[in-house]
């Protein structure tokens, strides 16, 4: 028999190959090796679905119930540079010999069963948090809901955050078809929660025929606000004079109307005080969520990837007020509607530098030159033509070449896949340790 690895580096190589399919939706193998694992929760668990706003959401609650002292387990997906930022407990990352444990147990239990990559360290972390003495337990969803692994625990709450098109060939190409796949994650008598201010009737449709205590936003929360402030009420708890969330964007006071009626929800067995809450939305923070970096030009970092999550993210620029110019590094996976993307954002950006992504999903720059050009962009030669489009066969090489060309009141603004974020990180980590050296 083939040893298992012994750094989390082989294990998670190991995984890439274990299974024919990287995406194989259903409940029944994952289920089968998490009852012989023994996996349950004695504290509340809190699952977060929708198809944008699930990992702002999360990071909201984790920060707002580290502030009130709770122990917290945050498991969340994909990461943007190491696999731990997956899960953490209390507020930190699971180091590599404990995660290596838990791979190693799912392996000792799954025997003939085969999972996918996500499956399997799905298991391995919640076997850890399992076992690791927490107050409460806050899970994202990966795709979808009602098939995905982590739709094997009963949620106390379960959150919708929003519901669009996106995974077409995996949920259905409409909303109705999308929302269905969503709230799989609702559960008969217990809290759901849907923050999309048009929820689909068949959300709502399914929520009732299972009789889930659902929470709609306008109908059982809001929220309401100023420049200054804003204020959140429920069905029986009101919070006003509330700081504006550490994450930027438009969507935001969304996320957080949904995670605080989460915690109403909860109220009676995780109590969380006023000043908690503020503290906790001042000091949420998330890498690659209309992030906007220190120094000039402005470099904005977001992992929009679909036409929804894009709009939002045109609408942020759009508050950022004037920049000469807006250089965008763009990458993304072929299956995504590329056409949309670029719909929502192509009057914001003067200058393209598309990229390559070193993975078999991406869509060549060559294919994003193309759609470009089929939207009606128009690319000229320089810095002063209108525009210019150019392809690139690394994030970091298109982010090299836009700060090469970025003026200082000029913006760079990379987005699409969580790997394009990735390499841009990386281009401006090895950046600054260059400029030590």
């Amino acid at each position: 028999m083939q040893s298992s690895p012994d750094t989390l580096t082989g294990w998670l190589a190991k995984l890439e190959s274990l299974h024919p399919k990287a995406i194989d939706m259903g409940l029944e193998r994952v289920a089968e090796v998490k009852n012989r694992l023994d996996i349950r929760f004695e504290c509340p668990v809190i699952i977060v679905g929708g198809t944008n706003g699930k990992g702002s959401t999360c990071a909201m609650l984790e920060s707002i119930l580290l502030q009130a002292g709770y122990r917290v387990g945050l498991y969340t997906s994909p990461h943007l540079l190491r696999f731990n930022e997956r899960a953490r407990v209390g507020g930190e990352a699971v180091a590599d010999d404990a995660l290596v444990a838990q791979l190693a147990a799912v392996e000792a239990q799954r025997r003939e069963v085969s999972l996918t990559y996500f499956e399997y360290t799905t298991l391995a972390v919640m076997r850890l948090f399992s076992q690791a003495e927490l107050d409460v337990v806050i899970l994202e969803v990966g795709l979808g809901g009602r098939l995905d692994a982590v739709n094997i625990v009963d949620a106390d709450v379960a959150i919708v955050t929003s519901v669009d098109i996106d995974h077409t060939e995996y949920l259905g190409s409409t909303r109705e078809a999308i929302g269905f796949e969503k709230a799989g994650i609702f559960r008969s008598g217990r809290t759901a929660i849907c923050g999309d201010p048009i929820p689909p009737a068949s959300l709502v449709a399914y929520a009732d025929k299972i009789g889930a205590d659902l929470w709609l936003l306008g109908r059982d929360f809001n929220y309401s606000g100023d420049k200054q402030q804003w204020a959140y009420g429920g069905r029986s708890q009101r919070r006003h004079s509330l700081a504006y969330p550490g994450l930027r964007g438009a969507n935001q006071l969304l996320n957080a109307s949904a995670a605080l009626a989460a915690l109403e929800a909860l109220r009676n067995r995780l109590p969380v005080g006023a000043q908690e809450v503020r503290s906790g939305l001042a000091l949420v923070s998330l890498p690659g969520r209309f992030q906007v970096l220190p120094g000039r030009p402005a470099v904005i970092l977001d992992v929009a990837h679909n036409p929804h999550a894009t709009a939002a993210l045109a609408q942020n620029l759009d508050n950022m007020g004037f920049f000469p110019y807006t250089y965008a590094v763009f990458g993304a996976m072929q299956d995504k509607d590329i056409d949309g993307v670029i719909a929502q954002i192509k009057g914001r950006v003067d200058h393209w530098c598309v990229t390559d992504l070193p993975l078999p999903r991406a869509a060549r720059a060559s294919l994003l030159v193309e759609r470009l050009l089929a939207a009606g962009v128009q690319p000229g030669t320089d810095r002063d033509s209108e525009c210019t489009v150019t392809p690139f066969d690394s994030p970091a090489a298109a982010y090299r070449n836009a700060i090469s060309r970025a003026a200082e009141n000029d913006r760079i603004v990379a987005f699409g896949s969580f790997v394009t974020v990735a390499g841009v990180i990386e281009a401006r980590q090895s950046e600054i340790l260059g400029g030590l050296h």
